[in-house]
Order: C-alpha cells, then structure tokens, then sequence
C-alpha cells in the first residue's frame, strides 16, 4: 500500500514516497521513511504527527490507509494565543 510521509521547514520540505504493509502504523512509516537523514536534529520517536493535518494521539496504534499522507510537525516556537496576544498590543499602540 503506497503512504507519503512529510516534513517541513521554512526553507525546506522532503516527501518521502512508501509502500507498506497492510496494517502499518502511523510510527511504524514515519520510522521506515528515514525522513530524519535529511533534517539533521529531528526526533522521530519524541516528533508530534498528523495525518492530512489532522493530529495523531497514539501514532504506535493507528494504522494507515491507502494514499494518506503522514505529517511530522515542528515543535512551536510561540504559544498561538501569546502570539495573538503580541500582535493585539502592537495594534493597540
């Protein structure tokens, strides 16, 4: 069964194309993708994932379908809300 596997940076993002089993989990591709060769630094066990934009709570139990597209997320560097919050004091100056 053929699953992509993706990440991004700001300046760089890797698919990485896989056909496995039937019954293969969200971990279990995202380890098979070795995706991590190319993004020195990235965890893939630690690493919060998706599938579609849709985040995975337990990704060592979800199996895949056909055609879905697994997304490892980057870690935030701002809380959404205080980013809110940040920009709607700059406009209240």
């Amino acid at each position: 069964m053929h699953v992509e596997v993706a990440y991004a940076l700001p300046d760089k993002q890797k698919i990485v194309a896989l056909d496995v089993e039937e019954g293969c989990t969200v971990k279990e591709a995202v380890l098979k993708s070795n995706i991590d060769a190319f993004f020195p630094g990235l965890d893939l066990e630690n690493a919060k994932v998706g599938i579609f934009g849709k985040a995975v709570r337990k990704p060592e139990e979800q199996a895949l379908k056909p055609g879905e597209r697994v997304e490892i997320y980057r870690e935030l560097k701002v809380d959404p809300k205080q980013a809110r919050a940040n920009r709607a004091a700059k406009t209240a100056k």
